[in-house]
């Protein structure tokens, strides 16, 4: 809660002003927070906090002057008897010179960025070197991830997290969140007794629902993609009828968008079921037709069945463990589906390791036609193991090394080809990019292994 309730800020027209260096700064994505949320759990003795810098963007000093003006009529007269303005006033507006930070100026962000690490080095906290917005300290037992201005802060032993505090307040007013309760708009609970964080974003499903005027469906729906029935005793099971409705109006899809933006944080952060009907709305949002609008109602009709969604995390070994999977020919123009499940567990033994909250869910369309369902399970598996080698530096950065990942398929040839034990004929035309999967199996990154699961819901290798 703020506590200006009311005020006022004066937003600089960035579109109309040119900077010649570079803007971009370097914050962590959601997946280097979530490992950093398993690595709060995981570690003994450790404890999450979050800081948050207030008027991160302003007065900060700048080399370069930008000029800006306002028009008179829009300033308080209490605000022009103050200062004087009128004297200052031509054609209508006032000119004025910005030698400091404001909100608006493209370069705001990166000279904040820039003083921000010039008073964190001083103090002896150094950004990692591969993973964009991780921070740590050369000596002492703390380790954060830095998003604009918010801080989320694993430590062991409160006086190291007195020592940023400290160091940041020399510069900044910071509010703390002692508790982490909140971090990059997602709500965590802590149980640091039963070693667990639960993460979940209260209301959020509520609050987009209301702002797309949807009603609660008559009858619960637990599934947020609508069923294909299945030709039952059919060895081959062909592909659904051709979609011969009519194509969605443009009111349509301007919702279908509007549903894919609002969702598509919320699926990557705690409701990674609803990924695959995001993915396919996205993938029809231009040439949809009335079948994708019912997909869209039915997903909505969804997250209203479910609107607060939770993602538990375990304490475990911060071992990455990888499974992946992939449906042959089952979008249109004969495209296939790649999936993958990326969890931190325990060291890789004979027994399967205890499952855990994901850390990154995949699910995409392959952009390329596959030649067989081998083609597309490499093609999984090589998607994953991207995926998996920035999850695997990562992880090592913040002090948890990796053995060979365990990449899971459920194809006994994708499994031969990735470790090189069987004999190519007829598969030898298959993407070469695939192959980097065998490399990096090779070099002992990675450990692809085959799991068939059984009719009773066992699995042997």
């Amino acid at each position: 809660m703020k506590k200006e309730v009311e005020r006022t800020r004066l937003t600089v027209g960035g579109n109309l002003n040119d900077y010649p260096g570079d803007v971009s700064t370097k914050t962590a994505d959601l997946t280097t927070a979530k490992i950093l949320f398993n690595s709060g759990v995981s570690t003994p003795d450790a404890k999450f906090m979050g800081i948050d810098q207030k008027n991160f963007y302003l007065n900060t000093p700048m080399e370069r002057y930008k000029y800006t003006r306002l028009p008179i009529n829009i300033i308080p007269g209490k605000i022009i008897l103050q200062y004087n303005l009128l004297p200052l006033v031509h054609n209508g507006y006032v000119y004025m010179e910005i030698r400091q930070g404001m909100y608006g100026l493209p370069q705001a962000g990166i000279l904040a960025n820039q003083l921000l690490a010039k008073c964190l080095t001083i103090h002896g906290y150094a950004p990692t070197v591969h993973t964009p917005g991780l921070w740590k300290h050369h000596t002492r037992p703390i380790l954060f991830s830095l998003v604009v201005n918010d801080f989320g802060i694993k430590y062991v032993g409160k006086q190291h997290a007195d020592h940023i505090f400290h160091a940041l307040e020399q510069h900044y007013e910071a509010a703390t969140d002692w508790e982490g309760k909140l971090y990059c708009g997602l709500t965590l609970q802590w149980d640091y007794k039963a070693r667990t964080v639960n993460i979940s974003m209260p209301g959020y499903v509520a609050a987009a629902l209301h702002q797309f005027q949807h009603a609660p469906p008559r009858q619960q729906c637990h599934a947020p993609s609508l069923w294909n029935q299945p030709n039952y005793g059919a060895k081959v099971q062909l592909p659904g009828p051709v979609d011969h409705t009519s194509k969605m109006t443009q009111d349509q899809t301007k919702l279908c968008q509007q549903v894919v933006g609002k969702f598509l944080f919320y699926a990557r952060a705690v409701d990674a079921t609803m990924l695959h009907t995001l993915n396919s709305l996205s993938a029809a949002q231009t040439k949809g037709t009335q079948r994708t609008v019912a997909a869209l109602v039915h997903l909505l009709n969804y997250c209203a069945t479910h609107p607060n969604v939770k993602i538990r995390y375990h304490a475990s070994g911060m071992i990455l463990h990888i499974h992946s999977d992939t449906s042959y020919l089952s979008k249109s123009k004969a495209r296939s589906r790649a999936g993958g499940h990326h969890y931190l567990s325990n060291q890789p033994s004979p027994q399967p390791p205890p499952p855990n909250g994901p850390i990154l869910n995949i699910a995409k369309i392959l952009r390329h036609v596959m030649s067989s369902t081998v083609e597309a399970k490499l093609g999984a598996l090589f998607l994953n193991a991207k995926e998996g080698t920035v999850l695997r530096t990562t992880l090592e950065e913040m002090g948890h090394p990796q053995p060979a990942t365990p990449l899971q398929t459920d194809n006994s040839t994708a499994n031969g080809i990735s470790n090189g034990t069987c004999k190519q004929r007829r598969s030898r035309a298959i993407n070469m990019r695939f192959y980097w999967v065998r490399d990096q199996t090779q070099q002992g990154h990675f450990n692809v292994f085959w799991v068939l699961a059984e009719p009773g819901g066992t699995a042997r290798n």
